[in-house]
This record gives structure tokens, sequence and C-alpha cells, in this order.
């Protein structure tokens, strides 16, 4: 069994906006109601493949919008978040399959041992988490994770300087990295000089 991995990039604010409004706007109304849409698309593909979260994601959605979660443990609420962001943000770029969440700890000492800082390692922005607190999946995955977009050109730097002295297993997922997070810093100082900002990176292992 694998896990996939999805990376997409956009405004976090806006999402934490949505979510945490008093009075919305027309056109975050609008937003919520495709959010909405897409948790109940959700609900009804689990319930075909027998899949029983609990508490459905369309209630989690709406417990997120009340602040009020009615349990501490559930990964609802982790999918209710990532159709917010799958709202706000670009279309998710595929980073691959993956035999197992924890491999990336591995990858993490590997890449620590030659120098790379500790906020570029995999293993610390794939799992950080929300930026809103969220009641815990109660497994590994789903699993979010975000990075600064203004980080992404130096951790394609740091990866792409120890390519070549990384043992052979992880060279290959490194370079992948190191690839996808120049492309994301090209994007960052595009839509900068266009007046924008996608300031986050989001990651979510699935």
């Amino acid at each position: 069994m694998g896990y996939c991995l999805e990376m997409s990039t956009g405004d976090m604010r806006t999402v934490v906006r949505l979510l945490t409004a008093v009075e919305r706007t027309e056109q975050q109304e609008r937003t919520l109601a495709r959010v909405r849409t897409e948790c109940e698309r959700t609900d009804a593909r689990f319930q075909e493949q027998g899949i029983d979260l609990d508490v459905s994601i369309s209630q989690a959605l709406d417990e997120l919008i009340d602040g009020t979660p009615s349990t501490d443990l559930c990964p609802a609420y982790s999918y209710a978040f990532y159709q917010a962001v799958a709202a706000h943000f670009s279309d998710p770029t595929d980073l691959g399959a993956w035999r197992r969440p924890a491999w990336f700890y591995a990858m993490d000492d590997e890449l620590a041992r030659h120098g790379v800082p500790t906020d570029l390692l995999p293993g610390t922005f794939l799992f950080s988490g929300p930026p809103l607190r969220l009641p815990h999946p109660g497994d590994a995955v789903p699993a979010i994770g975000t990075l600064p977009a203004q980080r992404a050109a130096a951790l394609a730097d740091a990866y792409t300087r120890v390519l070549d002295r990384l043992d052979p297993e992880f060279r290959g997922p490194a370079r992948r990295f190191a690839h996808a997070m120049r492309f994301e810093a090209e994007e960052w100082e595009s839509a900068r000089k266009l007046g924008t900002n996608p300031d986050t990176l989001l990651f979510w292992l699935h």
C-alpha cells in the first residue's frame, strides 16, 4: 500500500478568514458552498467504500466554522480543512506515491547528516500541521503540512548541493523535491511581481 503526496500553493490567509469569519461576504458564501459540496462528495465516496469516520466531513466543516469540534480525535476535520484549502489554492502537484509516512524521517536523518537545515527537512514540513488547530486525525494519515513559499528556493538549493553525496535510496526523492521547489520558487517570484502573494505551500499526504 502506498500513500499519495500532493502539493498546492496559495494565500493561506484567505482560507483562515473563510473558516473564522464572524460575518462572511457574498464571495465567501459562494466559496463555502463549493467547499461543502466537495465535502459531501467525499462523504459519499467514503460511504461507498465502507469507511466510517464517526463524524462526517460535512459535519466537521460546520463544526470548524462554528469553532465547536465535537471530538478531539477524527480525520474528518483534516479532510474538511483540505477542501477549504483546495477552493483557494492552485491545482495540486503530484509528488508521487510513498511507501509509508515514517520513511520521510529516515530521509531527514540523511539530509541532516549533510547539513540541510531542520526547517527544510521533509519530516518537519510535511507533518507540521495546518495553521488552525484541528482535532487529531488519529493516525499517520491524512497528514497536512505547510512551508512558507519564500523558503522554496532555499530548499531547492540545499537539496541540490548535497544530491551527489546522498545514499542512493534518497537521491531520487531529494531530486524530485528540489525540482518541484525550484519551480515553486520561480512561480512565487512571478506572482509577487504581479502583486499577489501565494505565501504558503501546502502538502497533503493521504
